[in-house]
């Protein structure tokens, strides 16, 4: 429920920080490529493109890619699970999902493992949402009510640990499989008494659908008990070792997106317009801005910086997916976050907003 109040707040003052953010319109000059070699890699994100995922258009854009060396071809996802197992099969050479759903791969995959070599989410966005008609003010209230999300989506897979955090045995719900487009009108409708989603994009959704956000009430997650990460850069060890150097140069051009985002979201979102010129520049410019305020700009990431983890909380976060999905094996954190790929701290430093 806090997460409620600070996202409303949250959207109360987009208008002002979006405002004080935009400045020229976007960058469009392509710097030179390295000369020699250009790696040319294939990168799924977990979702459909929208705000929250800007940046990384940005950076192809802009030709911060190109700068490093690299021709990047970008498409969509469909759902954590899915972009995992595609870089685990080769069919993608790098992917951004939940370090999660690849942690409870790796320990049931053995010898198909992947590495996650930057964290631009610090903080896990799953969340349950629901509206206030529901009747439900406390994640207890669940019990027995009908849930609805697409399958292989992070905040479905990681429901267990949700609800073992708030006491609820995790098949005590019905679970409504549904597209992505259909998640927020089921709930509309009363076809389903919440969702789970990332917080932001439900919010955003239902607001746009001309609901209250007084009416809109989110359990996140990360309020109750765990410390987990939210979406990673990830790839397999074979790449790490065949392409060190591209590697780093990845995680650098992706670094300078995130903080020209910081600066200044309606450059980001002119990049995705170029991508989906069906999409609404308001709608999508105040996702991002609630995306960086609750998952990029975390505490953690003002004083260590874009990108890296904290080895104790990830070894929390191992020990709490080991226990709730019975996990087969528990790896050490240092085999699941390489940080041999991240530009020094000063270069991972975001502007404040």
């Amino acid at each position: 429920m806090k997460r409620l109040r600070s996202l409303t707040v949250a959207a109360l003052t987009v208008a002002a920080l979006i405002v004080a953010a935009t400045a020229t319109g976007p960058g469009l000059a392509q710097t030179p490529a390295k000369p020699g070699r250009t790696v040319q890699w294939k990168f799924t994100i977990d979702w459909v493109f929208d705000g929250s995922y800007a940046p990384f258009l940005l950076a192809l854009e802009k030709g911060y890619y190109a700068a490093e060396g690299l021709s990047v071809t970008i498409d969509r996802g469909f759902g954590s699970a899915d972009a995992v197992s595609k870089v685990a099969a080769g069919a993608y050479n790098l992917g951004f999902a939940d370090i999660n759903t690849m942690i409870e791969f790796n320990a049931r995959n053995p010898g198909r493992d992947l590495v996650a070599v930057a964290v631009p989410f610090d903080a896990l966005p799953s969340s349950i949402v629901t509206l206030r008609r529901e009747g439900i003010t406390r994640p207890i209230d669940l019990y027995g009510k009908k849930l609805g999300a697409p399958a292989g989506s992070a905040p479905r897979v990681l429901w267990p640990l949700f609800a073992k955090a708030v006491g609820m045995h995790p098949a005590s719900v019905e679970w409504v499989t549904m597209s992505p487009p259909l998640r927020e009108p089921m709930l509309l409708r009363g076809e389903v008494n919440a969702v789970a989603a990332f917080s932001f994009n439900a919010f955003i959704t239902l607001k746009t659908a001309r609901v209250d956000p007084a009416d809109i009430v989110i359990f996140p997650y990360n309020e109750y008990g765990l410390p987990l990460y939210g979406n990673a850069i990830i790839a397999p060890p074979s790449l790490l070792e065949a392409e060190p150097a591209a590697l780093r140069g990845f995680v650098r051009a992706i670094t300078r997106a995130w903080k020209d985002a910081v600066t200044n979201p309606s450059e980001a979102i002119s990049a995705l317009k170029r991508r989906d010129p069906m999409i609404s520049e308001d709608v999508e410019r105040e996702r991002l801005v609630l995306a960086l305020q609750h998952v990029v700009l975390t505490k953690d990431v003002r004083a260590g910086g874009f990108g890296g983890v904290k080895g104790e909380r990830l070894s929390r976060s191992i020990d709490l997916l080991a226990e709730a999905f019975s996990l087969p094996i528990k790896p050490a954190w240092q085999r699941v976050f390489s940080d041999k790929f991240l530009p020094p701290r000063p270069e991972r430093m975001l502007p404040t907003r």
